[in-house]
């Protein structure tokens, strides 16, 4: 039998084993790897023909700017430039990409590989380059230090390094993504400017850290949503973790050490040296504690903020320098949205993996159920699972599906909503795919009237992301 006679029989039996009941075996092992092997290569097929062709239409060339809005029945592009934050979902997606090579490669199908990984390397090297228009540089009291930094700003400016950066205009949360990304591009080609800079900004959000001290001598913990807010978010803290602890295990056979600030029982700023592995440990540990102890809600998923405070930021005087001081935070604040629960449960899932600490297994299992039921709708007539895609929620999704698929390692009950993730991509593919793009509604479609496509960039390159991180799921399945 060939090849695509095999595939063509493993499909089958896979859409005949669906009628079946659970205890009847109809496919072997190797009948299920050449579903899942093809499924890959379908998945991965439809990442990259969907980046290719949202680059070209939402990108200017050379500069790599980003329109906000591409309309592909009217081939038109915005005048609205995309943030820093629509940016990185680019990013993500040329790495998701890589990695389904890198996978594929490693499972002994070399072809896709040979044929790409370059380009989307090369690819990725221009958007590190473009993000740099998104740079600035800006001098910030923090609850520790005075300092000045070179950060990414929320909007673009028209040279690298011109961004206003001040005030509330770069928040740590976009910080913590572009270290995710980072780390990632780092991990996938071994490039050192990637490291550099993930290091670089996370001592930049870290520093973000309030290490004020309540009347126990405790930490209040927390980071707000940027250095000129006061409200601390699920998404300025949450999406750290996981970073924080692939640097643990970057450094982890290392004795190179890292020297930090932080505040003393008498009030006073100081400086501590300690190992990085272990630094970058604690801190995730930290983070952690601090989001499942503050924002977590009676449904067991995670609100948006803690704030209702005076929204004022405070200074003191210690021996005549100035820092900044606690503000206090009074409640919670809504409603959950499923990234900020997703990069909860991706943290929960690294930290067991590091640790072995069952608390952290606990949480990632009752996390996962958590958030299957309260973002997931399951509609029996179409055996679908519905997801809120208002705004930009197709990329908060995308971040609770990945979450999904880390925790499948330790929890089977993850892989049902990885399966819904599949199950609606597919269908909106199958139905509705334009000029390899796919609508921000995968279940209903494009507008009828084509003038009213408008679909913004980081709802596109969330679901390359996810066909792309499906790839990668299906091949370590």
């Amino acid at each position: 039998m060939n090849k695509y006679l095999k595939l063509l029989f493993a499909f089958s039996l896979v859409a005949f084993a669906a009628a079946c009941s659970d205890d009847d075996p109809v496919i072997n092992d190797e009948e299920e790897k050449i579903y899942r092997d093809s499924r890959a290569e379908q998945n991965l097929l439809r990442a990259m023909a969907m980046v290719d062709t949202a680059i070209e239409g939402y990108c200017e060339d050379g500069s790599m700017k980003m329109s906000r809005y591409y309309n592909p029945f009217t081939d038109t592009a915005s005048s609205e430039v995309a943030s820093i934050w629509m940016y990185t979902a680019s990013i993500e997606a040329v790495n998701a990409i890589l990695e389904g090579l890198v996978a594929m490669k490693d499972k002994g199908s070399s072809s896709l590989y040979d044929q790409h990984f370059s380009r989307y390397v090369a690819l990725l090297d221009e958007m590190y380059d473009g993000a740099l228009f998104y740079t600035g540089t800006f001098e910030l009291t923090s609850f520790t230090q005075t300092k000045s930094w070179t950060v990414y700003a929320v909007d673009r400016s028209d040279g690298v390094g011109g961004a206003d950066v001040t005030g509330i205009l770069n928040v740590y949360d976009d910080q913590e993504w572009l270290v995710r990304e980072f780390l990632v591009a780092y991990d996938v080609t071994g490039d050192s400017k990637y490291l550099q800079q993930a290091e670089y900004l996370t001592d930049y959000v870290l520093d973000g850290w309030d290490c004020t001290l309540d009347s126990n001598f405790d930490e209040h913990g927390g980071i707000p949503w940027g250095p000129g807010y006061t409200t601390k978010h699920s998404c300025s803290n949450g999406p750290m973790v996981s970073p924080l602890v692939w640097l643990h295990e970057h450094y982890k056979n290392s004795s190179e050490e890292i020297t930090y600030r932080y505040i003393d029982t008498d009030n006073r700023r100081k400086t501590r040296t300690v190992k990085k592995s272990d630094y970058y440990l604690e801190f995730a540990r930290k983070i952690y504690g601090w989001q499942k102890e503050k924002l977590m809600t009676a449904d067991g998923v995670y609100n948006d903020m803690l704030g209702g405070g005076t929204g004022r930021i405070v200074y003191e005087e210690v021996d005549g320098v100035t820092y900044r001081a606690y503000t206090r935070e009074e409640s919670q604040a809504g409603p959950p949205i499923s990234y900020n629960s997703g990069s909860m449960l991706s943290g929960a899932a690294d930290l067991y993996r590091v640790t072995g600490e069952s608390e952290y297994l606990t949480d990632l299992r009752e996390l996962t159920d958590a958030s299957f039921s309260y973002f997931a709708s399951y509609d029996a007539d179409n055996d679908i699972y519905i997801y809120d895609i208002t705004g930009f929620r197709n990329w908060y999704n995308g971040v609770l599906m990945r979450a999904f698929v880390d925790a499948t390692p330790y929890y089977s009950g993850a892989a049902a909503g990885v399966e819904s993730f599949q199950k609606n991509l597919d269908y909106g593919y199958d139905n509705f795919v334009y000029n390899n793009l796919l609508p921000t509604n995968l279940l209903v479609g494009w507008n009828r009237d084509s003038g009213k496509n408008d679909t913004e960039c980081i709802n596109l390159f969330a679901l390359a992301a996810e066909y792309a991180v499906l790839a990668k799921y299906e091949l370590d399945n």
